[in-house]
């Protein structure tokens, strides 16, 4: 099963159980360390790191419930073709053989009717987001038949890193996690740890820092579970308006002197500009605290004394995240965030932060610097204008912008988009479930010629399959993860039991194609030998780790750190041999990357602006809520749905202030229907303070169901939400307006 000697005991019967050091593939941002127990190929128990403190790393549910998903009576487990009508979920079980046979006819009718742009790829973290295996397989199976058309843009962190990229020109902006411990005052801004795993040591520290003194102010629409645990301050602010908040404490700063002209002068560029902008010289409107507070939320009195607090509270870690990141203000967001950060002196400072809702750390990070350049949207500039490879400027004019999918399958090149898709291959994804607008996909997926899908489970995606390949999952293949965004260390998946029924790894897939095919040498190493050279091949690997046996026997391998990792320490210490990577060298709080693009909606300096579906959108008349899609404690988006366990955890069901669902007759655990013009679910409501009034809340994920009228009894939230994206390229998850009702 694997070259690697895992160690086994004796158990009470006399049966020897191995125990696999391995870890988890889901697209979360732990990569726990676990071992699991093993015998007669089925997994006994889940058990967590063992290392001491402060190097242990804590697993959550999901990972504790991994046997439960792993072993699922509901799993995938031969290859089938569809029976029932589109999206019915009707299938037969099929050989591998019929399976190939028609999956190849069909690629091949495609490419030879409508042509390579007609093949759609669509692949993901999903189920596998690890190095070797899921989407890479595929991605070179199909470069070497000759071409396909996919897809651009991280659903998550696009927001992020547009502003990242723009900013600093790197997305290393985070500081390791030990380096809480250094800060007096950590603002949790859009940011809830405790569910969304930023970080499997990251709440650890973050109580640590509380025990050490810090004060912990928590900004979001929710209470949620962080701020619930460490806050010493609920700061509630209306979705979208976080960039007015921000804008005014910044003007309290330059109003009363508090910002740091020095850090400013010599490591930014553009404050002249921003400061401009903060006290109406451009048009008009000063950008006061009173005038913040009409638009989030906030009393003015309340946002002077935060900017007050924050300026004068050395050092102070301002930790924006993603959630803000993915809405219609994702990238203005993330860059007053790190704009606030230079004008306290924070950035480069032990116990400070850069800002940048990233939070990475170079070492054990799964992200990758961009090889286009920054502060641009580059996959829809013409390709022979992007500065690159020509595999990469190939690849910038057939790409399309993932939540723009479903426009792109039914308007094709008739609305602007590369091509006329006819086919799509799915996996690593549940994208039906993941992106905006669920009943767009409906009818977009309905539309296409064949749609093959590899999955574990059948999920709202796999529904609309015309083939189904059921493949292996991170305990049935080896392989390496890496964390986001927290680090420092790197994982090995080692497998532990043999796949169930037919279940294939994507890999054997792609190879067994690509041999039917006609393609040579696809595949000419085993598991154990692909992964020795990725691993051989990687600098990042051997820099750290000097034994790759050890490595795999262990599971894990811990980086050492003499000292915290500071998002961009060597540039304050020495910018003249240490210069950011931007085009002038420092902090570009004005980017004249930004203003060559020529859009409204990507400013060179971080504003606010007026955005469709925000709080102030004619719409508020017919739907005057805004809708949050926060991340579940008990899924990783939407995998591990089935699990029973699981599910028991936390009930799937909308979050609405006492007052809102008062006024329309609602109690908690009434049947509702949340709606707007994209769809309708219904879910059971959850009465509560712990959200501001005018905001609902339904935890993304939940599993698109849509009954015979066109209700969505599974209330996946993305049923709701809009499918565009931000000047910056953000997803805009968080930015749509919905009403409720009692169903009746």
């Amino acid at each position: 099963m694997n070259r690697h000697e895992f160690k086994s005991y004796t158990d009470a019967s006399g049966d020897t159980v191995r125990v696999v050091p391995t870890t988890s593939a889901f697209d979360c941002g732990g990569r726990c360390p676990i071992h699991l127990h093993v015998k007669d190929n089925r997994i006994l128990r889940v058990e967590g790191d063992d290392a001491p403190e402060p190097q242990q790393l804590r697993t959550c549910l999901r990972c504790r419930a991994f046997k439960q998903y792993v072993h699922h009576p509901k799993r995938l487990l031969y290859p089938q073709k569809r029976v029932g009508a589109r999206g019915e979920g009707r299938f037969e079980r099929i050989s591998w053989d019929e399976a190939y046979n028609l999956f190849i006819r069909e690629l091949n009718h495609v490419r030879d009717t409508y042509g390579h742009g007609a093949i759609f790829l669509a692949t993901g973290g999903g189920y596998l987001a690890s190095l070797h295996h899921g989407g890479l397989a595929s991605t070179r199976l199909l470069n070497r038949y000759g071409g396909y058309v996919t897809h651009y843009g991280n659903i998550s962190s696009e927001g992020a890193v547009w502003a990242s990229l723009t900013q600093y020109g790197s997305v290393m902006v985070g500081h390791s996690r030990e380096d809480m411990l250094n800060s007096k005052l950590i603002i949790l801004w859009g940011w809830d740890p405790a569910r969304m795993i930023s970080g499997t040591n990251t709440m650890y520290h973050l109580i640590r820092a509380k025990e050490n003194g810090a004060k912990i102010i928590a900004i979001d629409p929710r209470y949620h579970d962080t701020a619930a645990t460490v806050a010493d301050e609920w700061i509630p602010v209306y979705p979208g308006t976080d960039t007015a908040l921000m804008v005014a404490m910044a003007h309290v700063m330059i109003r009363e002197n508090l910002h740091d002209k020095e850090f400013l002068d010599r490591y930014t560029t553009g404050f002249g500009a921003f400061s401009d902008y903060v006290l109406g010289k451009e048009d008009g409107i000063e950008k006061t605290p009173a005038w913040a507070a009409e638009i989030c939320g906030v009393d003015a009195s309340v946002i002077e004394r935060l900017a007050r607090e924050y300026a004068a509270t050395k050092p102070a870690a301002l930790m924006d995240c993603q959630g803000p990141a993915r809405s219609a203000m994702g990238e203005q967001y993330n860059r007053c965030a790190s704009t606030l950060c230079a004008m306290t002196g924070n950035v480069g400072r032990p116990g400070g932060s850069a800002g940048g809702g990233l939070m990475g750390i170079p070492i054990g990070h799964m992200f990758r610097m961009s090889a286009i350049p920054p502060g641009k949207n580059p996959f829809e500039l013409d390709g022979p204008n992007v500065k690159g490879t020509l595999d990469i400027r190939l690849r910038v004019q057939k790409r399309i912008h993932i939540n723009t999918l479903w426009d792109a399958m039914l308007e094709g090149t008739a609305g602007g988009y590369p091509s006329d898709i006819q086919m799509m291959w799915s996996m690593c994804n549940n994208y039906v479930n993941q992106i905006g607008n669920a009943n767009k996909a409906d009818r977009a997926l309905k539309k296409l010629r064949f749609i093959a899908v590899n999955e574990l489970f059948m999920t709202a995606t796999a529904r609309y399959a015309d083939l189904l390949l059921p493949v292996t999952s991170a305990a049935e293949r080896s392989d390496f993860t890496r964390p986001w965004p927290s680090g420092p260390y790197f994982t090995a998946m080692n497998k532990a039991v043999e796949p169930p029924g037919e279940c294939k790894s994507d890999l054997e897939i792609a190879s067994e194609l690509a041999e039917r095919l006609g393609i040579d040498n696809f595949n000419p190493h085993t598991e154990e030998e692909w992964l020795k050279i990725l691993f051989d091949n990687n600098p990042e690997y051997t820099t750290h780790i000097d034994d790759y046996d050890a490595f795999r026997k262990n599971g894990i391998h811990r980086v050492e750190l003499p000292e915290p990792i500071v998002a961009f320490k060597e540039q304050i210490e020495d910018i003249e041999n240490n210069p950011f990577p931007t085009p002038s060298g420092k902090i570009e709080i004005l980017s004249q990357r930004a203003a060559d693009l020529q859009n409204p909606a990507c400013p060179p300096i971080p504003s606010h602006m007026p955005t469709a579906e925000d709080r102030f959108d004619p719409m508020t008349r017919d739907y005057p809520l805004q809708l949050l899609t926060p991340h579940p404690k008990n899924r990783v988006h939407s995998e591990l749905y089935l699990v029973e366990w699981l599910r028991e955890v936390e009930e799937h069901r909308v979050w609405i202030n006492s007052a809102d669902g008062h006024s329309r007759g609602i109690e908690t655990g009434d049947e509702v229907l949340v709606y707007n013009e994209r769809g309708t679910v219904r879910l059971p409501a959850f009465l509560t303070e712990r959200i501001m009034p005018g905001v609902v809340a339904i935890f993304e994920g939940a599993w698109y169901q849509p009954d015979e009228t066109g209700v969505d009894r599974g209330a996946c939230a993305n049923t709701l939400t809009r499918d565009a994206y931000s000047g910056g390229g953000a997803c805009v998850m968080n930015t749509s307006l919905v009403e409720v009702k009692k169903a009746e």
